[in-house]
């Protein structure tokens, strides 16, 4: 029973995995097509500041979930 607790978050967390990445390229995307239509020099700055920074959090959220993931398998090898 706790065996297919734990294969069933590491399913779970995979597709959370999968939709992070999606959602980071949508962000890239997005924030690429803003930077190339900017008018000014600051807006353009900011665009690309502001792409950083939506880069990163994402990042951090991916690292998360791969770090769970290890976990989960880990505990999945103990309760053998």
């Amino acid at each position: 029973m706790i065996k297919d607790n734990i294969k069933k978050k590491i399913v779970d967390t995979r597709l959370y995995l999968t939709k992070e990445r999606e959602a980071k390229k949508k962000d890239n995307e997005r924030l690429s097509a803003a930077i190339k239509t900017a008018t000014g020099p600051n807006t353009k700055a900011s665009y690309q500041k502001r792409k950083i920074e939506v880069a990163a959090v994402h990042d951090r959220k991916i690292e998360q979930y791969k770090k769970l993931i290890e976990q989960l398998q880990h505990d999945l090898k103990n309760c053998k």
